[in-house]
C-alpha cells in the first residue's frame, strides 16, 4: 500500500511513557452509538424476520439512544440477512432526535442508502490495516481502498455531507496477518489525513475498529495513545469485538485515555461473517457498557432497564442465548433501591 511502512513489532512492543505513567483522562459523559440491528444481524444463520427487525429497532430507539445503525447495504449473496434493508429503513417508527444510520462499502450500497431518503447520511472515511482481510470483506486491494478514498470524498461533497469522521479497521490484529504495529496505524492515519487535506476536509473523530478481537487493554492505550500524541485536537472512537472476553476492559481502557465514543451492540449481539474466526463475537455489550459508566460517574443518557428489556427482546429474536450480562443480573441500582425500602 502506498505511503504504509509497518514494522515488525506489534502494539504491544511500542513503549509509551504517556500511557503507562498518566493519570486516567476519565471524560464526564460518553456517546454509544447502536449498532445491533445491523452488526448483531448480519452473522445469523437463519433469516431475521422484516418485522422483527423492526420491532427490535422502534424498542432500541425508546432508550435515549442519538445513533442507531440499522442496516448495511451490501449483496444479500454474501450477507442474506441484509437483503431487506430497504423494506427495514421504510418499515421502523423514527423517534425525533435519533439518528438511524446505515453501513455501505461502495457506491452502489451509498446510492442505495441516500434513495432511501430517511437516514442519517455521514460522510464516513475507512482504510484496512489487513490486505487480506479486506480482500475478504470488500474485495479489494488496499491500494484500491486508497486510491478509492478520493471520490469517496467528492461523491460525499457532491451530496452536501460533511466528512468529519475516518477509521482504521483490524486496528490491533488480524487473523490472517498476525499483530499490526503501532506504526502501521499512524502511517495509515497519514494516508488518511494527507488525502483530507488535499480535499480541504477537516476531520473531527477517529474511530479505531478492533474488527477480529485482537485487542487488549495495554494495545488500546498505545494505539490511541499514539495517535493522541500525533493528532490531540481530534476526538476518538472505539469499536470492539469481544471475541476473546476483552471488550469490556478494552473499553475501560479507552476511557482511561479519554475516548467518550463507542460503538456498541444489546445483548452483545453480532460479528463478522469474514473474520475467520467461528467464535467470531459481536460488539462489546451495550448495557453492560452503560452500567460500567454509570457506576463510575460517566453520564451516558440511557435507560439502562430499558436497554436491559432490549437486550431480552434481542434473544427472543435471534432464538439462542446472547452474552449480555446485565440483562440477567441487573443493575445495582436495582439492588440497591430494595435495600434501601
Amino acid at each position: 500500500m502506498p505511503g504504509v511502512i509497518g514494522d515488525a513489532g506489534s502494539c504491544r512492543a511500542a513503549p509509551r511513557d504517556k500511557a503507562e505513567d498518566d493519570m486516567p483522562n476519565f471524560p464526564k459523559s460518553v456517546e454509544i452509538k447502536e449498532e445491533g440491528p445491523r452488526e448483531g444481524f448480519q452473522i445469523e444463520k437463519e433469516f431475521v424476520p422484516t418485522a422483527r427487525k423492526i420491532e427490535f429497532i422502534n424498542a432500541l430507539s425508546k432508550t435515549g439512544l442519538k445513533t442507531i445503525q440499522i442496516v448495511s447495504f451490501v449483496s444479500p449473496k454474501l450477507v442474506p440477512n441484509m437483503a431487506d434493508a430497504e423494506e427495514v429503513v421504510a418499515g421502523i417508527d423514527m423517534q425525533p432526535g435519533v439518528d438511524y444510520t446505515g453501513l455501505w462499502l461502495n457506491e452502489k450500497g451509498f446510492e442505495r442508502a441516500a434513495a432511501t431518503g430517511r437516514l442519517a447520511m455521514k460522510g464516513n472515511l475507512n482504510l484496512c490495516a489487513s490486505e487480506t482481510f479486506l480482500k475478504r470483506n470488500q474485495n479489494r486491494t488496499g491500494e484500491q481502498q486508497v486510491a478509492e478514498l478520493h471520490g469517496t470524498i467528492e461523491r460525499y461533497k457532491s451530496h452536501g455531507m460533511p466528512v468529519e469522521m475516518a477509521g482504521i479497521s483490524a486496528a490491533f490484529g488480524c487473523n490472517f496477518e498476525g499483530d499490526v504495529p503501532v506504526s502501521k496505524i499512524m502511517d495509515l492515519a497519514k494516508v488518511i489525513f494527507d488525502i483530507t487535506a488535499e480535499h480541504d476536509v477537516s476531520l473531527k473523530r477517529f474511530l479505531l475498529l478492533d474488527t477480529m478481537g485482537w485487542g487488549t487493554p495495554d494495545r488500546i492505550k498505545r494505539c490511541v495513545g499514539a495517535l493522541q500524541d500525533q493528532y490531540p485536537d481530534l476526538e476518538y472512537a472505539l469499536h470492539l469485538h469481544d471475541t476473546r472476553g476483552m471488550g469490556i476492559a478494552n473499553a475501560y481502557a479507552g476511557l482511561e485515555m479519554g475516548v467518550a465514543h463507542f460503538d456498541a451492540c444489546v445483548a452483545g449481539l453480532g460479528g463478522c461473517p469474514f473474520a475467520g474466526n467461528k467464535a467470531a463475537a459481536g460488539n462489546v455489550c451495550t448495557e453492560d457498557l452503560v452500567f460500567m459508566c454509570e457506576e463510575m460517574g460517566i453520564d451516558t443518557g440511557l435507560d439502562l432497564d430499558a436497554l436491559a428489556e432490549c437486550a431480552r427482546l434481542a434473544e427472543d429474536v435471534v432464538g439462542h442465548p446472547l452474552p449480555g450480562s446485565i440483562m440477567r443480573g441487573g443493575s445495582l441500582q436495582n439492588l440497591r433501591d430494595q435495600a434501601a425500602a
